[in-house]
């Protein structure tokens, strides 16, 4: 990746306008056109939204686009579909046992719902606040309750896979347990006995970082520094950490390059939400230097992993290991090529993993460390390709924002165009919704408004 130093978030401005005007347009589109019999939508199918039951992780991500749409123009359309539709639909998610997706469905709906209020952007209302925080109460519980302990001494939330997986991703929705605990919320089990959430937290927190990241310390023959395996396996009857394994990368010695952007953003949100942790909270765990040391190894590790192995525009291909980037030269070199016709890129991983490189090098220069500033100008790099033709989905007859995204290579779900090779040109719910989430962050800081966290009014 080729880091542009010179970019300063003002000079993101006049794409993030575009963004904004060519989102509310999609948003409407969908509203319009939608069916919710069908469930969530999830991808684009020649440009229209379509659905895929697999587990029901992204209709947060519809409504939520709504709210940031509101957030970032003041548009009170989008707010009313925001609220409305949380409180139509989004109640089954609060209470869905099956997934660890909690932080996706219910921050993004509830959450940015409930931020917007904690920021006076909403006027005050005590039985609409009671209404927010009792659900971002209620999710984080269910989150936690997820619960797979390991041989050695901790544990981790598991996926929809089951109890024997730790998947990547779930480093982004520890969201809603951070959010739980900070409302005071504890998880009661049998004979009434409390689980802390914020032990929870830490705990699969260290278990991703151990087991999930790499750290070019000899672990395995494909043990390079910053990647991440999408899945660690366990067995269940003892906790015992088995092998690394992958449901939608290449392979399990490969980096999927969601799992390794999941893995950015994530690390960098909750070492912000630490700062509001007060010291005595974390010491019966082990306190804040080795908390947050855990936590920063593993964000540097991924960031600069991300940086070596993506092409010069910060656009990633969907994974490192992918066989078809055999053939496609020195492809590091220059910018991605979405319609080479071997490897889709995958610009979801790029919106991701934007927001978290921004995250972790603005954390960084506050604490004075010379490397936040070639993550901040390399997130700002990423998002400066991002805003840009071939990936902004101009055209109006398209519903996906950000295009050429991709959902699930390996079982061959993402649409592939007549007379091509590769999937390419379409958009996803995820994508579009974490696209709008780093403009929405970085608007704000072009503006001196106030800084853009899950957790409340930023420092």
């Amino acid at each position: 990746m080729k880091i542009n130093d010179s970019l300063r978030p003002a000079d993101l401005m006049p794409k993030i306008e575009v963004l904004w005007e060519l989102s509310a347009g999609k948003i409407l589109a969908i509203e319009e056109t939608w069916d919710a019999t069908r469930g969530s939508p999830v991808y684009t199918v020649e440009g229209r939204y379509a659905s895929r039951g697999w587990t029901e992780w992204t209709q947060g991500f519809q409504y939520g686009s709504a709210i940031l749409q509101f957030d970032a123009t003041g548009d009170e359309r989008f707010l009313a579909i925001g609220r409305e539709m949380t409180v139509r639909v989004m109640a089954k998610h609060l209470t869905h046992m099956g997934v660890h997706d909690h932080g996706f469905n219910n921050v993004s709906t509830y959450g940015n719902l409930w931020r917007l209020m904690q920021e006076g952007r909403l006027p005050e209302n005590t039985w609409e606040r009671r209404f927010y925080e009792l659900a971002l109460r209620t999710s984080g519980a269910v989150q936690a309750r997820r619960w797979t302990r390991t041989a050695d001494g901790g544990g981790f939330i598991y996926s929809f896979n089951g109890p024997h997986s730790l998947f990547a991703d779930t480093i982004r929705s520890l969201r809603a347990l951070a959010l739980a605990h900070q409302l005071g919320q504890v998880l009661l089990e049998e004979q009434d006995r409390p689980v802390s959430l914020l032990e929870r937290l830490v705990l699969h927190a260290q278990a991703t970082a151990r087991y999930n990241v790499y750290y070019g310390t000899g672990r395995d023959a494909y043990d390079l520094r910053g990647r991440v395996a999408h899945e660690s396996l366990f067995n269940t009857n003892d906790g015992s950490y088995r092998c690394p394994s992958t449901q939608q990368g290449y392979s399990p010695f490969s980096t999927w390059t969601r799992g390794l952007a999941w893995i950015i953003c994530g690390y960098a949100e909750e070492l912000e939400f630490l700062g509001t942790v007060s010291d005595e909270a974390l010491d019966p765990l082990g306190g804040r230097g080795a908390i947050e040391g855990t936590m920063l190894e593993a964000a540097c590790a991924t960031c600069d992993y991300y940086i070596a192995q993506t092409p010069a525009d910060g656009i990633p291909y969907w994974d490192t290991g992918a066989p078809g980037l055999a053939h496609l030269g020195d492809y590091l070199s220059r910018p991605a090529d979405p319609f080479n016709p071997y490897e889709p890129v995958d610009s979801s991983a790029a919106a991701i993993a934007a927001q978290g490189l921004l995250r972790l090098g603005r954390y960084l220069q506050a604490k004075g460390r010379e490397d936040g500033h070639r993550y901040w100008q390399a997130g700002l790099t990423v998002l400066d390709a991002l805003l840009a033709e071939p990936y902004l989905s101009t055209s109006p007859a398209h519903q996906g924002l950000i295009l050429h995204s991709v959902y699930h290579r390996p079982r061959g779900w993402d649409y592939v165009p007549p007379g091509a090779a590769a999937p390419r040109g379409e958009s996803s719910m995820w994508g579009d919704y974490h696209a709008r989430e780093v403009a929405l962050y970085v608007q704000r800081l072009a503006q001196g408004a106030p800084y853009l966290t899950f957790f409340g009014p930023g420092r």
